[in-house]
């Protein structure tokens, strides 16, 4: 719950490690509109990871944010199913 409460300051705590520091760094830089992966960023990422783990990881990212894309723009909104559980991010727009 520590972990998903620091996400929106992920680059600035110890709580995560290395390898997640970077990962979320790669998450944000794919997420920009338009996306912003350095080659320092690429290098790092194949440093951590073998070519199939990056494949895997850049392509659970890229569904994600294609997910996430495709539900607002259809004003998609939770069913409920995880009623209670922390949202680490506010959705934009919307009131706290």
């Amino acid at each position: 719950m520590e972990k998903i409460e620091a996400l929106p300051q992920h680059a600035s705590t110890e709580l995560f490690s290395e390898t997640e520091h970077v990962v979320l760094e790669y998450a944000d830089a794919m997420t920009h509109t338009p996306v912003e992966v350095s080659g320092a960023m690429s290098a790092r990422m194949c440093g951590k990871f073998t070519e199939a783990q990056l494949q895997e990881l850049t392509a659970t990212i890229a569904w994600e944010n294609y997910r996430a894309r495709f539900d607002h723009a259809f004003g998609v909104e939770a069913e409920g199913f995880s009623e209670g559980v922390y949202c680490a991010l506010p959705v934009a727009g919307q009131a706290h």
